[in-house]
């Protein structure tokens, strides 16, 4: 979409969480659409909190890494051009004796000036962060942020925020008062436990009754990451990622029996982490439990990203902080980037959930297949972006690196392959990131890549010729008329040609007809 003529150059921003075991910043630009895109992301673990809890204060070694930290990433901001910095400080410095002193120093010595936040507007950040990503509407969820000094929980009904909390449950803060030992023992493990389970008592309505759990912060992302890679399962990023609490049961047992070294050398473990993430993963096993929640997801963004949102808005360039979204909105602008023909793919999809329809019943597919079938449509040709030679093959790599809402990995993969099968070559074992995929997950792509050839090929001259389809199954057929204007014969051959993936797949003859008397052939 071309900028609107006199509008200035496209906005550029920077969000700096200080927080108490790692600094960390993202510079993002302003889209024409809305939102934004992320141009880069620095982290530094300077464990501002160290030794916090004893001495009251950021000690003299944690202050110098923050400041080294610091001016790097006002360098690297600079470099950039950001046009305005929102930096903002959390729990270590809003608790610390000389907080106060170490804000001060940093805009003298970095040019950075940090605001500090309260625990509740850290949560409402973190709100924010998560309903750009995740389907909220009409659901109680549990939104919590696990930080080094504390942990932000907001229990939303929807869109609306029904309470918001900030607890002194930071990794950090619990690891350097209760895990003295290494490994952890029995007696300290059940007082950590039963701290966090007093401390959510007191503060957190447990007859609120959440459907999930999304989660943010690095506790979130390891313990995703670690699960991801016990179930044998491979996906670029762990961001919407769904975990179950049993699997949080398990990854606490394997932490508990560790010591440190044997804690960084669980996959998924970063070293930097191995000795906090006993006490966070500790909380999130209480806070379920104290819910009866089954289910987790990990959000991968968070305050920071809440913070770019909220500037947007505050600046006048999106609607991003109140616009309600869904996957449909995020596909369609993900497409419309890579120019794609959208009257064929809105013609694709027309004829794809057509045929969906008329197989769900006989073949169990469920309505979220029809969703991921449906974006697969949407999206089949964004490859042409890339170039038109091997455009399917483009299409899966930039779909499964896509940003789209309200989709998990295991997702976002399914919707790659399918559309990487909409034409070439069928789906096969040889083929490496089709073998990757659970037994299940490879029968779903065939049969969706089946309808998304088909479809495909019923819409051959990308004019929209048919414009409607009557499908009947019949004993061990499917039956599709095309209705439609003039002569139908591309297109019959089209799905003539598109055919074979689909007989082999559900194990149907297709027979393909045109109505009569509008001058095509019938199949």
């Amino acid at each position: 979409m071309p900028r609107p003529e006199g509008r200035p150059p496209a906005a550029r921003l920077a969000a700096i969480d200080v927080g108490t075991n790692t600094i960390r910043s993202i510079v993002a630009q302003e889209k024409d659409g809305g939102g934004f895109r992320v141009l880069d992301d620095e982290k530094e673990t300077v464990r501002l909190g160290e030794g916090l809890a004893e001495t009251g204060a950021i000690c003299p070694a944690a202050w110098a890494r923050a400041q080294i930290a610091l001016l790097r990433m006002a360098k690297i901001i600079a470099g950039f051009g950001v046009d305005t910095v929102e930096a903002v400080a959390t729990s270590a410095v809003r608790k610390a004796s000389n907080g106060t002193a170490f804000v001060a120093a940093m805009a003298a010595d970095t040019g950075i000036r940090i605001r500090v936040i309260s625990g509740e507007e850290e949560a409402e950040l973190a709100a924010l962060s998560a309903r750009h990503h995740f389907e909220t509407t009409d659901t109680r969820h549990l939104l919590v942020d696990i930080g080094g000094g504390s942990a932000e929980v907001v229990a939303a009904l929807g869109e609306h925020l029904e309470q918001v909390v900030s607890l002194e449950l930071g990794a950090v803060y619990l690891t350097e008062r209760f895990v003295r030992a290494d490994p952890i023992g029995e007696a300290a493990l059940g007082a950590l436990r039963q701290h966090i389970r007093r401390e959510l008592k007191r503060h957190l309505d447990r007859d609120f009754g959440p459907q999930y759990l999304i989660g943010s912060g690095g506790t979130f992302t390891t313990l995703g990451n670690v699960v991801m890679l016990q179930r044998g399962e491979s996906y670029d990023a762990v961001h919407g990622y769904e975990v179950l609490h049993s699997e949080v049961v398990h990854v606490l047992a394997m932490l508990q029996r560790r010591d440190s070294r044997g804690r960084r050398a669980i996959p998924g473990v970063s070293p930097e982490r191995a000795d906090i993430l006993l006490a966070g993963v500790a909380v999130v096993d209480c806070l379920m439990r104290h819910y009866g929640v089954n289910l987790l997801k990990i959000n991968g963004r968070g305050i920071r990203e809440g913070l770019i949102l909220r500037s947007l808005s505050k600046h006048g360039l999106t609607d991003a902080e109140t616009r309600p979204r869904d996957w449909r909105t995020t596909a369609r602008e993900f497409a419309r980037a890579c120019h794609v023909d959208e009257v064929h793919a809105d013609q694709v999809t027309l004829l794809g959930l057509a045929l969906f329809d008329a197989l769900a019943p006989a073949c169990e597919l469920a309505p979220r297949d029809r969703e991921l079938l449906e974006a697969a449509c949407l999206l089949h040709d964004v490859g042409y972006f890339i170039g038109y030679a091997k455009h399917h093959k483009h299409s899966y790599h930039l779909i499964r690196h896509a940003n789209l809402f309200d989709f998990t990995p295991r997702e976002k993969e399914i919707v790659a392959s399918v559309a990487r099968y909409h034409r070439g070559a069928a789906p096969k074992k040889k083929h490496d990131h089709f073998a990757k995929l659970a037994v299940a997950d490879r029968v779903l792509v065939r049969r969706l890549a089946a309808l998304l050839r088909l479809a495909d090929g019923l819409d051959r001259r990308r004019n929209r010729h048919v414009r409607s389809l009557d499908c009947t199954l019949e004993a061990g057929a499917l039956r599709v008329r095309l209705h439609g204007e003039g002569d139908l014969s591309v297109e019959l051959h089209g799905g003539e040609s598109r055919g074979e993936l689909f007989a082999a797949v559900f194990g149907r003859e297709l027979v393909l007809e045109a109505t009569a008397g509008n001058g095509s052939r019938n199949g």
